[in-house]
């Protein structure tokens, strides 16, 4: 299984090493050809807008939108911000491919990042309590009926999966914990025994 990072901006590294160590292979992807080599794909935390900017840049916007109709792709904080529907304060560009209306920077600034201890909802598949870094998180204001919520903190979701789609607004990369890679590597498989 081969899971690519896309590395344009952002803490494309750390992902690359949670992703070995949760088993699987993971490579940096900054073209279509690389991110067309891949089964799934993972849009690291960094600066949304900046991101945004790149993949016109590179031509790799449309590129990432195809790959997400047929391929899983999980995003990160700044990724959570680009897989959205809406994007709020200020409104941006999104792919569109995960059904939530997200606020950027809603935990306020820097100094308003933490680290909690969150326990997974029933059903989530995941056991026992995570440790999750927020940095200068986004909010998930809004989740459509087909969203499935994961994990939530002070009530709002944090943790959430469409379809092969995954969305955190937290960084999972940065704890040396490897169940939620783990848990989207499942999902790139079971689309992989699926044909999808």
């Amino acid at each position: 299984m081969r899971i690519g990072v896309l590395a344009l901006q952002g803490d494309f590294e750390a992902h690359q090493k949670a992703v070995e160590r949760a088993g699987a292979e993971a490579i940096e992807v900054r073209t279509a050809a690389q991110m067309d080599s891949c089964d799934g794909l993972i849009l690291p935390g960094g600066e949304s807008t900046t991101m945004l900017k790149l993949l016109r840049l590179e031509g790799l916007f449309d590129e990432l939108r195809r790959f997400g109709q047929s391929k899983p792709i999980f995003g990160t904080c700044a990724g959570a911000i680009l897989l959205a529907g809406k994007v709020l304060s200020p409104h941006q560009e999104s792919l569109g491919l995960v059904d939530l209306t997200v606020e950027r920077n809603a935990y306020g600034r820097q100094i308003d990042s933490r680290i909690v201890r969150i326990e997974p909802e029933s059903g989530a598949s995941i056991e026992g309590p995570v440790e999750a870094v927020f940095i200068r998180a986004p909010i998930i204001r809004d989740a459509g009926p087909e969203v499935n919520v994961l994990m939530r903190y002070q009530e709002q979701p944090v943790l959430v999966e469409q379809g092969r789609h995954m969305v955190a607004t937290f960084h999972p990369e940065l704890t040396s914990d490897p169940r939620i890679h783990q848990r989207f590597l499942a999902t790139v498989k079971k689309a992989l025994l699926n044909g999808k």
